[in-house]
């Protein structure tokens, strides 16, 4: 893994009223624990997201180095807390490891190949795991764990016994824990008929109005072709 370095302020005093003044400054809070004692630091927010880019799920190893002093030390980051609303990085731990004790991190894991439920039968391609933790020596951590599911056809699950790693790199995870799956092609929605898609009002019975008292009927539909012809003879009035 390629190292980057990132330069750190020593920081006396604590408090959330000191962290405050700090953040308006432009600094961060921070703190590099794993040496002789814990030490209390400021560090530049831009310079350590910057080391972040492309490596968000895999732990950074990296050099720190003390504004003002000679030498540097081998840390990685451990963790970091941002802002719940504005996403703004707020404090970092920073822990100092030695080159020759394995440590334990969080790398990503990175899906190679197209799976054959994927390519022959239009199935979906699920990562079930995003990241894994493995155990390493510090110069041994590597960029990403590779996940080959080209050989997943639907139904096919893929896990961490089955994942390739490298010389001196452990995975943690219980070996039988799912890594990838491949699940059905979801089913395309069927057309319903127009006749059933919007269903057909039923006429309205009007409901025939009953003469007053002393009114004739009206006639019934068909009547004038059935009225009766006067008889021969008989006049009209």
């Amino acid at each position: 893994m390629q190292m980057q370095e990132l330069t750190i302020k020593r920081r006396e005093g604590t408090g959330k009223q000191l962290a405050k003044r700090l953040r308006r400054a432009g600094a961060v809070p921070g703190i590099v624990y794993g040496g002789a004692k814990n030490e209390p630091v400021t560090v530049d927010p831009k310079a350590v997201l910057k080391m972040l880019v492309g490596h968000a799920r895999t732990t950074q190893l990296l050099t720190i180095k003390v504004e003002g002093e000679a030498g540097s030390r081998m840390a990685i980051i451990r963790a970091m807390q941002f802002h719940p609303m504005t996403e703004n990085l707020l404090h970092v731990d920073l822990q100092e490891v030695s080159p020759d004790k394995p440590i334990t991190v969080r790398v990503a894991v990175h899906p190679v190949g197209e799976a054959v439920g994927v390519k022959d039968t239009q199935g979906i391609l699920n990562l079930v795991l995003h990241e894994v933790d493995v155990s390493c020596l510090p110069t041994a951590i590597p960029e990403q764990i590779d996940a080959d599911v080209s050989g997943l056809a639907i139904g096919d699950v893929l896990t961490i016994a089955q994942l390739q790693t490298l010389p001196g790199v452990r995975v943690l995870n219980d070996p039988g824990q799912a890594v990838a799956t491949v699940s059905p092609p979801m089913a395309e929605e069927v057309a319903t008929p127009a006749a059933t898609a919007a269903v057909t009002a039923e006429p309205e019975v009007l409901t025939e109005r009953k003469p007053k008292e002393g009114e004739e009927a009206p006639a019934a539909a068909g009547d004038d072709k059935k009225a009766k012809r006067p008889e021969k003879g008989e006049k009209d009035k």
